[in-house]
């Protein structure tokens, strides 16, 4: 059994860490978020220590180390730009950090946190979970295997609708989340290059607050792609049902279907981390420098663009 601290625990994606280290037959002893909003932990861990402060966090974390109980793992649920932080003090307490996507917020941090992983001589692993997903791996066998006379063509769409309270919250600013598409869509870019290989090519057609589009071009692929946390674009005919989301990624025209199973990865990704067979530093790099390309580009019109971002002009 190992012994896990889990930062950020008040926030949206934490249910799912705490799910995997039960699942994985492991122990939450400590939590930290300023936020005391965590009931949750109950549902998964009731013995598990709480603090709202970090100093008191840190102090506990290194009580434990210094009694011979240090924790063997951090995971990180904290705001984007906190992550780089967060992931330096998992590993100067002597621990491994688990940390949610983005990794960071800019290429060189990684550089960065290297040089920390060889001075403890600790790792860092990061849930890409959508390189576990069956049929993402099917799909990049298929790429893999197949005669590589054209590159395929793709169209990638994700609108997760999001209310008043996303512009306000740290999500909204740049500086703390690194913009709509390093907020919602890294992960997705991960998956286009660990599917279709070395980026190539990287031009952006829009970019607000809440809504980005562009072309990126890849060893195996060309891709059109479109995110909003906009609901008004949102397909019409899917919100005259009441939906608010809408998730659709085709290649040469052909649905790749990977709903299913898309929230329930964590676990899978934990396994994983134990085994020694954790995401590390370097095959976050082309998505992180991705998403930071697209936040500083210019803005081109004309070229390849999504279907969708003409109505959102």
């Amino acid at each position: 059994m190992k012994s896990f601290a889990l930062i950020g625990a008040a926030g949206y994606i934490a249910p799912r860490h705490m799910k995997a280290i039960r699942e994985t037959g492991n122990e939450l002893v400590a939590a930290f978020d300023p936020n005391d909003s965590v009931g949750i932990i109950d549902s998964y861990f009731p013995d598990s220590d709480f603090f709202t402060e970090y100093e008191r966090f840190d102090r506990h974390i290194d009580k434990l180390r210094r009694q011979g109980k240090g924790v063997d793992y951090v995971s990180i649920c904290s705001p984007n730009y906190l992550h780089d932080s967060h992931m330096r003090f998992a590993l100067r307490a002597g621990a491994d950090a688990i940390c949610e996507k983005p990794l960071v917020l800019n290429p060189w941090n990684i550089d960065g946190l290297a040089e920390i992983e060889r001075d403890t001589g600790r790792r860092i692993n990061t849930v890409l979970q959508l390189r576990l997903h069956p049929a993402i791996i099917a799909l990049r066998e298929r790429v893999q295997t197949a005669a590589l006379d054209r590159k395929v063509d793709v169209d990638l769409t994700y609108i997760t609708s999001r209310g008043h309270w996303y512009l306000r919250s740290w999500k909204g600013d740049d500086r703390k989340a690194g913009g709509i598409a390093t907020n919602i869509g890294v992960h997705f870019y991960d998956m286009l290059h660990f599917v279709f290989g070395a980026l190539q090519e990287n031009v952006v057609h829009l970019h607000d607050r809440t809504k980005a589009s562009g072309y990126l071009e890849y060893e195996r692929a060309r891709v059109r792609w479109f995110l909003s946390v906009d609901v008004n674009d949102v397909p019409a005919a899917e919100r005259e049902k009441g939906k608010r989301t809408y998730r659709a990624i085709t290649a040469d025209g052909e649905n790749i279907e990977f709903s299913d199973g898309f929230t329930d990865l964590h676990t899978r990704s934990y396994e994983e981390i134990l085994a020694g067979r954790g995401f590390g530093l370097e095959e976050n790099r082309v998505a992180i420098d991705t998403v930071a390309h697209i936040r500083n580009a210019p803005i081109t019109n004309g070229g390849e663009m999504h279907p969708f971002v003409r109505k959102a002009l």
